[in-house]
């Protein structure tokens, strides 16, 4: 029926077009009339030219309306001519459709597991049902269906989605666009500790697909030993090594902290390989002494499309800095957070915040470079209330600091969280701060003494513990167990200067006074 009723509008269309055709040659093969100069002939450079002209004793030039119809005809028929191109081309689109459209009444699945940097969009399309086949079919059931399958960026989203729209409003199109998952692979910055298989091992164990996380292993060091655990794992993994092993010139009272000039410069180079060299869009960066949790994979996975759709958000990481035991509901493994304080310990970047890092990556102290004003730039990160990550590395460049105190008491989550059926439009700003700041000073007021002492409190909280200022900050963080360094007046955790945490089971807000503004760069 749909290739009958295309072939009759097809011939009509033919008809009308050869018709005005004859019309057409018809009257360009007439004699041109125009002003009638002193020869006789036309004069198409006289003063008068084609077109309607006056005649002596008023009245209008017969020829110049003949030639002013035969101009719209000619127009007409350049507008049938593009229509008949548009027959031509649905006409395509319904032959290729109709197969598919076939599979799809069966209940089939459209499938596409294109990758990005494939060839551009495909588009396919069901004609509408004749009414004559089914008259009981409802006016959704005979709507054409459009399906573009394309590998979604989204620098291009936007223009995407209103051309799409625009489609839709004209054509009546019910659009599907299937967007394939992005390849996320996972870096891993290895040095000289043969651990890494245990990092490694982990990565390999919990990793759902190897197309659409692939792992690097960025190795410095030149160390063999490691090099040769690496190498163990074969194509399961890609291993790249830092070509440049030379010292780096620093001033003499930075000769101890050589190590950290050579990190930042594994990672500047690592990262450029990945964005640059393998083209990739996205990165979740660990490093060789991290073990991952069961949702890993799943939670980065989830955090993708907030990060790349909200501008106030520069990444995402798996670490929480105050998640040790006690201070960490484990009944809210999937209670997620916005932080001002970059965590790094396994977090994910775009290419784009690369692109805008790399010009000015600094020689050494990279993460706490991470988290001045003039790279922040008052964005936040996503952290989780339960960490993803943990560090079974003491001995680093670092020396074992926070190891000891802190970071080996950090509670790695062992419950898989199905994060990309969730609804996490609650971590986008424009939600997530109205609530937040409505739970945060609605909360009661307290002293520390009362939550230490537990007398008169009732119930798990949540309560509001207040400081006024860098010291007072401190005193408090340390009586409730919680980190208490700043980084350019930014609490670790913290989030609009409000760093949340378990106290003897209750939740605790430790907050700035109401009404905060911005961080006091002084408190460092």
């Amino acid at each position: 029926m749909v290739r009958k009723r295309g072939s009759l509008i097809l011939c009509g269309a033919f008809l009308f077009v050869a018709c005005n055709g004859l019309l057409l040659l018809f009257l360009w093969g007439r004699t041109p009339i125009g002003r009638f100069g002193e020869g006789g002939g036309a004069e198409p450079g006289g003063r008068e030219e084609w077109g309607v002209a006056k005649i002596k004793g008023g009245g209008t030039n017969l020829a110049g309306e003949v030639i002013r119809l035969a101009e719209e005809v000619e127009s007409e028929l350049e507008t049938q001519k593009e229509l008949l191109k548009q027959i031509q081309s649905h006409r395509s689109l319904w032959e290729k459709r109709r197969g598919m459209g076939k599979r799809q009444t069966d209940g089939e699945k459209v499938e596409n597991k294109e990758e990005e940097h494939k060839p551009p969009p495909q588009v396919s399309a069901v004609p509408p049902k004749d009414d004559s086949e089914d008259k009981d079919q409802s006016q959704e059931e005979n709507t054409p269906e459009l399906i573009i399958t394309a590998v979604r960026d989204p620098k291009v989203d936007t223009q995407l989605d209103d051309e799409i729209k625009e489609l839709t409003d004209d054509t009546k199109l019910d659009v599907t666009v299937i967007s394939p998952q992005v390849v996320i692979p996972i870096l891993v910055i290895a040095c000289d500790r043969v651990t890494v298989k245990r990092s490694l091992d982990k990565l390999i164990q919990y990793r759902p697909s190897a197309e659409l996380y692939p792992i690097i292993v960025s190795q410095d060091c030149g160390h063999a030993e490691t090099a040769q655990v690496i190498g163990s794992y074969g194509s399961q993994v890609t291993h790249i090594s830092q070509p440049d092993l030379s010292d780096i010139r620093v001033r003499p009272e930075h000769r101890k902290f050589q190590g950290y000039y050579k990190i930042a410069r594994h990672y500047r180079w690592a990262l450029n390989q990945v964005f640059n060299t393998l083209s990739h869009s996205t990165v979740v960066i660990v490093e060789d002494d991290l073990e991952v949790a069961p949702d890993f994979f799943e939670y980065f996975r989830a955090l993708h499309p907030i990060l790349t759709s909200d501008p106030t958000l520069w990444c995402a990481s798996a670490w929480n800095d105050n998640g040790r035991e006690g201070l960490v509901d484990p009944g809210k493994a999937a209670l997620l957070y916005r932080t001002d304080f970059f965590p790094g310990l396994g977090w994910m970047l775009l290419k784009d915040i690369w692109a805008e890092l790399e010009p000015k990556w600094p020689t050494a102290f990279w993460d706490d470079w991470m988290r001045h004003p003039e790279q922040r730039k008052e964005r936040s990160c996503i952290r989780p209330e339960i960490s993803r990550t943990m560090t079974f590395g003491r001995k680093g460049v670092s020396l074992g600091q926070f190891f000891d105190q802190y970071l080996r008491y950090i509670k790695l989550n062992t419950d898989f969280v199905p994060f990309t059926k969730q609804d996490l439009s609650y971590l986008m700003k424009e939600n997530f701060d109205v609530n937040f700041v409505k739970q945060v000073y609605s909360a009661p007021l307290i002293k520390v003494e009362e939550l230490q002492q537990g007398g008169g409190l009732t119930g798990t909280g949540p309560y509001r513990v207040q400081y006024s200022s860098r010291d007072n900050f401190k005193v408090l963080a340390r009586n409730l167990g919680v980190m208490d360094d700043l980084k350019s007046g930014v609490p670790r955790a913290g989030y609009r200067g409000v760093v949340s945490f378990l106290s003897r089971g209750r939740r605790v807000f430790l907050t700035p006074p109401e009404g905060w503004t911005k961080y006091d760069v002084s408190w460092s």
